[in-house]
């Protein structure tokens, strides 16, 4: 039998002049001028001890100097002082010229020599803080004060001419240097590499600056200064690969996790103690369930997330997070199977052992105790993750087909789930007990797809109707779980033993509070008006004792006028908490 061989394609030689450079550039000469010293003095003992010349300035000329190590004040080679308040340092083509010339190019080295300049061969800049700044609600001028001027010229000067000059924008590459200094400079990939992380360095600090500065000019422009204004004319951000990921939402999907510049906590910015790596959909659902979680304010809180949505949320006002979870588990154990749990508060031994018989992707928390951590780590692929609480500042952007519809983050307005806000339109006052399930409801509701409807008793979920094309499925959803979800539990039996009913010995437990007839007392939240009352009727024939819901359609007469005809509470909040 004969086989057809392979068709072979030659590759082209790489080159060894031109654009490509494959030789590695000895450091001389470094310029070090850094707002954020971290790591700075063990960066200038290995230049010195390498015998490469540093010039620097100002503050960072200082501390080198202070250390007792070599260093060329900048003014010295331009022979110009520092000026306007240091405003001026750099700027000189004296500093320019020696980084921008193209070592590959005669006539330009002819030039720099003729002129008296010596070339640069590494750059170490990194910038002023000007998002910190922002963010610590500094007036107008002090930020402004705080966008860099010379700090992102030599970056992208460094960064343009990466092949015969090193850039260093980040204290984490400095490990880099010792071994590209022993080994005779950075090779050109390295150089690349360093040059790709430098303009991502600049376009992102540019982005900030002028969001910035376009949400200012909003604000000025506003007629009424008390008005809300409006979003920025320009809208940037920067984001950096955290790591790659197999795959996104599905197997033939790229993806990768990315960090966005500037921003602290969330779930990009987690800590793995444990567990496989996560995944596209861990992610997503991670994130849900930290807003379920954290949307409680300092009241412990425990939510249990399946494809975005929660299966079960439930808070422990005695602080008890073990408890908390077993309730949230308890509103839905069958979809709770294969879901991510987060919290608020700290994963206790005993919350461990309840998670520990369920089969679960990710526990995410602000910390964990230590026998906590031993007991889940037992579960080879349990993803665990230490994660600061996400930020609720900021835009949301969501892609369309040609650019992007954005928006501020949702949270709750001027005090809309403190119940002293709202309006009762019907029934009796609640006592505090239904008003303590009412607001708690309210809050849970905000984190379910809409339409949403939730139903809650004593701090937990009890059902849960999401993400349908109109409010009377929803409704019909919520009861339908809260009532059936016991039946088909305790109906199969290798089901539960396979689900884990939480805690072991507290599967009793359990399966008492999965019980039919949950609905029957228990308060429901919307998360926007009742467009008719035949969805509120759902949840009136179920038992529903008390209803909260935004309130605003043309027929709220009509709606008010079924939940007092049947002798149910309802209040209106006034604001809704749309979650698409």
């Amino acid at each position: 039998m004969s086989s057809t061989p392979a068709t072979v394609i030659p590759t082209a030689p790489v080159p060894t002049d031109g654009l490509v450079n494959p030789e590695r550039v000895p450091i001389a000469r470094a310029l070090v001028s850094v707002y954020d010293k971290t790591g700075l003095l063990e960066l200038a003992s290995a230049l010195v001890e390498a015998g490469v010349e540093i010039l620097s300035t100002g503050s960072t000329a200082a501390t080198i100097a202070a250390a007792g190590l070599p260093v060329t004040p900048v003014e010295e080679v331009t022979g110009f002082p520092e000026c306007l308040e240091g405003r001026v340092k750099t700027l000189h083509p004296h500093v320019h010229a020696g980084i921008l010339a193209d070592r590959r190019k005669p006539d330009h080295l002819a030039q720099i020599e003729s002129l008296g300049v010596a070339p640069v061969d590494l750059v170490v800049v990194n910038l002023y803080p000007f998002t910190s700044t922002v963010a610590s609600g500094a007036p107008f001028d002090a930020c402004v004060e705080q966008i860099d001027i010379g700090g992102p010229a030599m970056v992208r000067a460094a960064a343009k001419n990466h092949p015969g000059v090193a850039v260093l924008t980040d204290p984490q590459d400095y490990d880099e240097l010792p071994a590209a200094l022993a080994e005779g400079g950075f090779t050109l990939a390295q150089r690349r590499r360093l040059a790709a992380r430098a303009y991502a360095h600049t376009a992102a600090y540019d982005a900030a600056v002028a969001t910035w500065f376009a949400q200012q000019v909003e604000e000025e422009a506003a007629e009424d200064p008390s008005a809300p204004s409006a979003l920025p004319a320009y809208v940037g951000a920067g984001y950096e690969r955290l790591a790659a990921l197999r795959y996104g939402e599905n197997p033939h999907q790229r993806a990768a996790v990315y960090t966005l510049l500037g921003a602290s906590g969330g779930v990009a910015g987690a800590r793995q103690l444990h567990g496989k790596a996560m995944s596209f959909n861990n992610y997503t659902d991670t994130d849900a369930a930290l807003r379920a979680a954290y949307d409680h304010g300092q009241t412990v809180a425990v939510a249990v997330v399946k494809h975005a949505n929660p299966c079960g949320i439930a808070v422990s006002p005695a602080g008890d997070v073990a408890e908390a979870h077993r309730r949230a588990h308890a509103c839905d154990p069958v979809s709770a199977y294969g879901g991510v749990i987060a919290t608020n508060a700290t994963v206790t031994a005993a919350m461990a052992r309840q998670i520990a018989p369920v089969f679960t992707e990710v526990v995410a928390a602000p910390a964990f105790d230590a026998e906590a951590v031993e007991i889940l780590s037992a579960k080879k692929n349990l993803r665990l993750l230490l994660v600061e609480p996400p930020s609720v500042e900021g835009y949301e952007i969501k892609p369309v087909s040609g650019g992007a519809v954005i928006q501020e983050k949702d949270a709750f307005q001027a005090g809309d789930a403190d119940p002293a806000s709202w309006t009762r339109v019907a029934g009796p006052a609640a006592d505090p007990d239904t008003l303590a399930d009412l607001a708690f409801a309210w809050r849970a509701v905000r984190s379910v797809r809409s339409n949403a409807i939730l139903l809650a008793s004593e701090g937990a979920t009890v059902g849960v109707g999401m993400g349908q094309v109109n409010r009377v499925d929803s409704c019909r959803l919520a009861v339908e779980r809260a009532n059936t979800l016991g039946a088909r539990e305790t109906g199969d039996a290798a089901g539960t033993a396979e689900r884990g009913a939480v805690g072991g010995a507290a599967a009793a437990e359990v399966l008492s509070d999965s019980a039919p007839e949950r609905a029957r007392g228990a308060v429901a939240a919307s998360d926007a008006f009742f467009p008719f009352a035949d969805g509120l009727q759902v949840l009136i024939d179920a038992g529903v004792r008390a209803v909260v819901q935004p309130g605003g359609s043309i027929r709220d007469e009509e709606v008010i006028a079924a939940a007092q005809a049947a002798g149910v509470t309802m209040y209106l909040t006034g604001s809704r908490h749309f979650a698409h």
